[in-house]
């Protein structure tokens, strides 16, 4: 066998990134040398999902492979956001790395945003999970053995009740016919914990959910009021 490609992978902590990693470490294609996830600057949180610093480091720490964390502002705009992805990624490139990995699914204009953007830079992107079927991913993620606790809902798509619970076929058959299995539209995001990539279960205790909203406005400059279910989860 020759030589594994050095790459880095657009790690998020949840479902998808890890059944990605999951199939990338499989293959054998790829040396993953990092995880790079971007987090709140100001809360120490993993982006969009509301998961503490330390509980990635915990994942990074039993997955075995380092995690390199890129903090972004609170109100951070899209210019602010790809200047401090770029200084990433450069130092990245200094190490002889010039290929990543996603755990994205279907959404075309955000597959194609990414490329475009790593190609400015000489990197390659690739998709591991890409227009595969989302209730067959999540069914094999299922019964390969990984454990996962949903962390965050779109309270417009999901009620409070979903947050904290662990993904399993219960859950699937409760979740309305307008959302995806995997979340991939934004429905929900969640926390990997268990599995057959990982060294050890990562312990936490369930802290509390909460409420969080929000407001932007839309093209025709009206004020959207938009809110997510945060379940917070204490390391142990």
């Amino acid at each position: 066998m020759g030589r594994l490609i050095p790459a880095y992978f657009n790690w998020s902590g949840g479902k998808d990134s890890t059944l990605a990693l999951y199939k990338v470490l499989q293959n054998k294609q790829f040396d993953i040398r990092y995880l790079l996830t971007t987090l709140n600057a100001e809360a120490d949180r993993i982006s969009m999902h509301g998961v503490r610093s330390e509980l990635l480091a915990k994942q990074a720490e039993s997955l075995g492979i380092p995690a390199k964390k890129i903090h972004l502002p609170t109100s951070s705009d899209m210019q602010a956001y790809e200047t401090v992805m770029n200084e990433a990624i450069s130092e990245l490139k200094s190490e002889g790395i010039s290929n990543c990995i996603f755990g994205d699914i279907f959404l075309e204009d955000l597959r194609t945003y990414r490329e475009q953007k790593l190609q400015e830079v000489s990197i390659s992107a690739h998709f591991p999970l890409w227009k595969q079927d989302t209730r067959k991913l999540v069914e094999e993620f299922i019964d390969l053995g990984f454990k996962t606790m949903v962390v965050c809902v779109d309270s417009s798509k999901l009620d409070e009740s979903f947050a904290g619970r662990v993904i399993d076929r219960q859950f699937l058959a409760d979740l309305p016919e307008n959302v995806d299995p995997c979340g991939e539209n934004g429905e929900f995001h969640t926390y990997v914990f268990d599995g057959p990539i990982f060294r050890q279960p990562i312990p936490f205790q369930v802290g509390e959910k909460v409420l969080k909203t929000y407001s932007s406005q839309n093209k025709e400059g009206e004020t959207i009021e938009y809110g997510f279910w945060f379940q917070d989860l204490i390391p142990i």
